[in-house]
């Protein structure tokens, strides 16, 4: 259990000798594996499939490849080894979703109330003290539980061993809850995982050469919490990187909440610069409709040009919103992304290689190209139209090898 207690230092030496300290992504030992080639045999025949089979490109590290969570295909999301893995692919780009303890202390969890789902926490002594403790499946009704970040402590966090993060349904003890993994995963890599405090992710990334990209995550809590107010958690997250002395060019922060990303364009008005919003209008028509209440920034619906108004230069949606198919059934750019573009602003996909196996459609994240996905190869095509037709300055991956490997191949 010693490492779960390690410094910002220890997890920097512990990370990967392999690594040397340095911003220079030509200095890192950057590998594909065998997964982008696979991807790419598998194409159908034509100028894709000639330009990534013949691609000899040198594998380096690249800000078009951004880690989702680290390399959580395989890897416990938001953990030391995911991240290493995702530097080990290219990712230029790496990823702490924040949110906080109950004393206030800021840590990487996709979610506020993930760890019955993320972590070890239903089978231990903590697990009294979730908000709801583990309930058995019953009849019709599913297995569930909520366990929130900011019921521990940061100590109590600590002793907490993450896992992939899934949850079995159908489970009747707490023991079977955590055995959920989708068949397309694997628990391989899950042994003795270690958590992170974004302070410790700032440190592990410098380490590695890569850049930021912080979510500000939506509390699960009402705020102000013990007096700790939304303005407090945005400039908070902030602050440790201003701590550690990163040049806030490096930082790109997200927040779903437009207020949020408001307020770093406001208040720290070089991180404001690049703010990601992470928007979740997920209806093309949303484009085109106005402010509801210009003084309420919860209400704003605003267009991409008002976007662009307020000081916003990146957006990020759902990969699947900027794209749609043609009268051929081709991939090609939707209004949403046309609009952007038009706008001068930057967009940023999410998330490839999240949706496991393609041949059933893809899912949430394809679901305005479903009919065109049938294949594997499909993350190929799609990643093409993102990058050469809707034109994203990078994409999120839960493999970050197989966007390195296309970015390096088409000189991204």
């Amino acid at each position: 259990m010693l490492h779960r207690f390690l410094t910002s230092a220890a997890l920097v030496a512990m990370a990967a000798p392999a690594f040397a300290q340095s911003e220079a992504s030509s200095d890192m030992s950057v590998s594909y594996g065998p997964r982008p080639a696979f991807l790419a045999s598998k194409l159908p025949e034509g100028e894709l499939r000639d330009t990534l089979m013949a691609c000899t490109a040198t594998p380096q590290q690249t800000k078009f490849s951004i880690g989702h969570r680290g390399a959580p295909l395989m890897l416990p999301e938001h953990t030391v080894e995911s991240n290493v893995a995702a530097a080990q692919m290219g990712a230029g780009i790496l990823e702490c979703d924040v949110t906080f303890t109950s004393d206030k202390e800021l840590v990487c969890r996709h979610a506020q109330n993930d760890l019955h789902t993320t972590t070890n926490i239903l089978v231990t002594d903590l697990a009294e003290k979730c908000t709801q403790g583990f309930t058995p499946a019953s009849g019709d009704t599913d297995a569930s539980a909520e366990c929130r970040t900011s019921d521990l402590t940061l100590a109590e966090f600590r002793t907490l061993e993450p896992k992939m993060d899934a949850a079995n349904a159908s489970a009747t003890t707490a023991e079977e809850y955590q055995n959920g993994t989708a068949n397309w995963r694997t628990d391989l890599y899950a042994n003795d995982a270690t958590l992170m405090t974004h302070a410790e992710s700032i440190a592990l990334f410098d380490s590695l050469g890569a850049d930021f990209t912080p979510e500000l995550k939506a509390p699960s809590v009402e705020m102000p919490f013990d007096g700790f107010s939304q303005e407090d958690y945005a400039q908070k997250m902030i602050d440790e990187y201003k701590d550690a002395g990163i040049d806030p060019s490096r930082v790109w922060a997200q927040s779903f909440n437009l207020s949020d990303v408001l307020y770093w364009i406001e208040n720290e008005p070089e991180f404001g610069a690049q703010a990601v919003y992470l928007d979740d209008r997920y209806e093309a028509e949303d484009e085109d409709e106005g402010l509801i209440d210009p003084m309420d920034a919860s209400t704003f619906k605003p267009t991409m040009a008002e976007l662009k108004e307020m000081g916003v230069n990146y957006i990020a949606p759902p990969l699947w919103m900027m794209v749609t198919l043609n009268e051929n059934g081709e991939m090609v750019p939707s209004v949403y992304a046309e609009e952007a573009k038009a706008a001068d602003l930057d967009m940023i996909a999410w998330t490839l290689e999240r949706s496991g196996p393609l041949a059933s459609g893809g899912g949430w994240y394809f679901q305005s190209v479903a009919d065109a996905v049938d294949s594997d190869s499909d993350y190929l095509e799609i990643l093409d139209v993102l990058a050469q037709d809707v034109g994203v300055v990078g994409v999120f991956s839960d493999w970050p090898a197989t966007v390195t490997y296309y970015a390096n191949c088409m000189g991204l």
